[in-house]
């Protein structure tokens, strides 16, 4: 127990922090969806810090385009899964916390499960429909949630759905967002990050996550926080001190037709149908299996034929980015026939045992 309060010692000094923050601290649990930009730096720093238990949701692989803002992992490490990796660093980190790994896809039908054992949800994810289906199960739950979000060299933060002392709860993400168009703003991938914003806001996070906790300072409750990393200026935007919104159900998840490895391997030969590649031209050199090439960040700019009427499968390394190039292509030409491959290329090369 000396060596632990050791360990601890510098923010057990802090004024009105001492044992009994740090206790609080041991005892909570904290999830973190998203193990990216945000996720990475979020989850060093609760981990640090003594939280008892941290969960770690993320299905995505790690790719070499993460590397430089996802700082928890390691060029040999590309291909593995974010979650597991990120665990397996932080319990190097911190041995005497719980880390959980979270590989599954967060959807209507298991969020309230996940986020039931845990009590405040850091917000890491990197799309539009995950933010929502995260507040709006937060909000059902009467969970707090740490909302961060980056673009380019622009960083976002808000704590959502406290609970204030006259029993009422704070505002939530639709109540700063009611309505935003996923298509037309691109995630990191398409648009580019400055990779420094994202340990920012991640760390900010993380340091709101402590303050919850702990009840030291004042939590970034009806307000988002907005900054700037060209110019390191900053700005604060009431958002109100009482939700506004009233959210009774949870947003349906949208599912996209999917067509699995063993399915396409065994077909892709008898030309039923048009591939589209829509990963980098770095991962296309590396490693494809033909088909055109659009990447997903000219998807909403580029006109692709498809004179053949065939069905059109996207593939990528996951079948992440293939999911979003569906819904993209199907709002454009509503009555082509759009399909994804699920697992991406590397359900392709495990298939490959089984063929």
């Amino acid at each position: 127990m000396q060596d632990e309060w050791l360990r601890y010692s510098c923010q057990i000094a802090l004024p009105g922090f001492g044992k009994e923050s740090q206790l609080k601290l041991q005892i909570a649990k904290v999830l973190v969806v998203g193990a990216g930009g945000l996720g990475c730096p979020a989850s060093q720093y609760l981990a640090a810090s003594g939280i008892g238990t941290i969960g770690i949701a993320d299905y995505d692989i790690i790719s070499m385009s993460n590397l430089h803002r996802q700082i928890l992992y390691s060029p040999h490490e590309v291909g593995l899964l974010k979650a597991e990796i990120a665990c397996n660093r932080l319990r190097l980190q911190n041995p005497q916390i719980d880390i959980v790994p979270i590989t599954k896809k967060i959807t209507t039908e298991n969020v309230l499960d996940l986020i039931n054992d845990y009590d405040i949800v850091i917000d890491g994810s990197d799309n539009f429909s995950t933010k929502y289906l995260l507040n709006d199960a937060c909000v059902l739950a009467g969970k707090p949630l740490v909302f961060g979000a980056i673009y380019q060299y622009e960083g976002q933060l808000s704590v959502l759905n406290v609970l204030n002392r006259d029993g009422a709860y704070s505002p939530n993400y639709r109540d700063i967002f009611p309505d935003v168009n996923a298509i037309e703003i691109p995630n990191c991938a398409e648009g580019g990050v400055i990779p420094t914003i994202a340990g920012i806001i991640g760390c900010m996070q993380a340091g709101e996550v402590i303050k919850y906790i702990t009840g030291t300072g004042d939590l970034l409750t009806g307000k988002l926080l907005m900054i700037d990393g060209k110019s390191l200026q900053s700005r604060i935007i009431k958002t109100g001190t009482v939700t506004k919104t009233t959210i009774n159900n949870l947003p349906k998840t949208t599912y996209v037709d999917q067509i699995s490895a063993v399915e396409l391997k065994n077909n892709l030969h008898n030309n039923l149908y048009e591939l589209i590649d829509v990963r980098t031209i770095e991962e296309r050199n590396n490693y494809h299996i033909g088909g055109k090439h659009i990447p997903l960040n000219e998807m909403a700019t580029t006109l692709f034929g498809n004179e053949t009427h065939k069905p059109v499968i996207f593939y990528c390394e996951t079948g992440r980015r293939s999911e979003e190039a569906v819904k993209m292509a199907s709002k454009k030409f509503p009555n082509g026939h759009f399909l994804s491959l699920d697992g991406g290329l590397k359900a392709w090369k495990e298939a490959e045992t089984l063929i």
